[in-house]
């Protein structure tokens, strides 16, 4: 199922491309190459500083041990739908800069910004990310040892979308829902705010 954007000018097409569905194909198995490509296009994301606050935390289908423990740590509604994904992701902020021990208030800018990399980056590879704010994060920090200078800002989970033949009723009416965004003129001021 292919939800390109209508936009009111055009944008790149990756960009245009690139939505969250909720129905992933659950025998597809992302190669450890992709996976390094991901985490490649979150790498040169634009940072304060070129600090690079973002720090991963990577989730494999391929482990079921560790998946199922991870997809424990969402919430019901999410875990219904996301454990057909490939990989989770875990996105985490430093709060301080690396370079001088100092709070960061730019580390969830930044980390955003990565992280939105990682969804571009997928459906450039025919892929799609879903990042969810869905979680516990107590529940995921205790899991992955995340220390307490991260915030943790999202889940996300990537794989195959699922074809649209195999799509029960059910996931065919909400993957079909129409996207919608705010008007353009709705989105910026010039000069002021009005």
């Amino acid at each position: 199922m292919k939800k390109k954007a209508t936009t009111e000018v055009p944008i790149n097409d990756v960009i245009a491309q690139r939505w969250s569905p909720r129905a992933f194909d659950p025998n597809y198995i992302i190669e450890d190459d992709s996976i390094k490509s991901l985490f490649e296009a979150a790498r040169w994301a634009p940072s304060c500083y070129g600090d690079q606050p973002w720090q991963f935390i990577l989730f494999n289908k391929k482990d079921a041990t560790s998946w199922t423990r991870a997809l424990n740590c969402l919430s019901i509604g999410n875990q219904n739908w996301a454990m057909d994904a490939s990989i989770l992701i875990v996105v985490c902020a430093n709060k301080n800069f690396n370079h001088n021990n100092e709070p960061n208030q730019w580390a969830h800018y930044d980390t955003g910004a990565a992280g939105e990399n990682i969804c571009l980056q997928a459906t450039s590879m025919d892929l799609s990310a879903h990042q969810m704010g869905g979680f516990d994060k107590e529940k995921i920090r205790n899991l992955s040892n995340i220390p307490i200078n991260f915030d943790i800002l999202a889940c996300m989970v990537v794989g195959k979308k699922l074809d649209e033949s195999k799509l029960s009723k059910i996931q065919k009416d909400k993957e079909g829902q129409v996207r919608s965004r705010k008007k353009l003129k709705d989105i910026y001021f010039i000069n002021e705010w009005k």
